[in-house]
């Protein structure tokens, strides 16, 4: 499907810890979003249906940008699925603040596969209930969201090395 997005990442770490960073928001918060940003959870409910629902600073600003996950499926230590969102301090749905027609939400989902003491991570995403405006400017997308996403499994990648 050409609406989907998807990286692969290897790390030298087993699957079980790598899912614990994900599942543990003490390490969520240590190494999720953009390089640069220091993220705050104002609130996080690791089921289906719950929020992880957060805050992003950035240097040199005194404004935070929110995003948001829904969880809807959890199969620990190898699948997650959510749905990502920029969101108001209220945790409801809002357009990138940044403009344009980007989709409101995007469906991830997330793999972990277990290689002999090392993680395999795949990450699938696309638009949820996108127009098809949304979903053309979402395919157009793709080189942003690899540097996006490139930094952030290197922050990921960087927390791991650390423990």
């Amino acid at each position: 499907m050409e609406n989907i997005f998807a990286i692969t990442r290897r790390f030298p770490a087993p699957r079980d810890l790598v899912w614990k960073s994900w599942s543990e928001v003490e390490r969520l918060q240590r190494w999720w979003g953009p390089k640069g940003c220091t993220i705050e959870a104002a609130r996080f409910e690791f089921r289906p249906g719950g929020f992880f629902h957060y805050s992003m600073r950035f240097p040199g600003s005194d404004d935070a940008m929110w995003g948001r996950f829904m969880y809807r499926e959890i199969g620990a230590p190898e699948r997650l699925v959510w749905l990502n969102s920029f969101s108001n301090p209220g945790c409801g749905i809002t357009r990138a603040p940044f403009g344009g027609a980007i989709p409101l939400e995007i469906h991830n989902e997330l793999t972990l596969s277990d290689e002999g003491g090392k993680t395999l991570l795949t990450l699938r995403g696309y638009p949820h209930g996108a127009s098809e405006e949304e979903e053309a400017v979402f395919r157009g997308m793709f080189a942003s969201l690899n540097q996006g996403w490139g930094g952030t499994m290197d922050q990921l990648e960087e927390y791991l090395g650390g423990l």
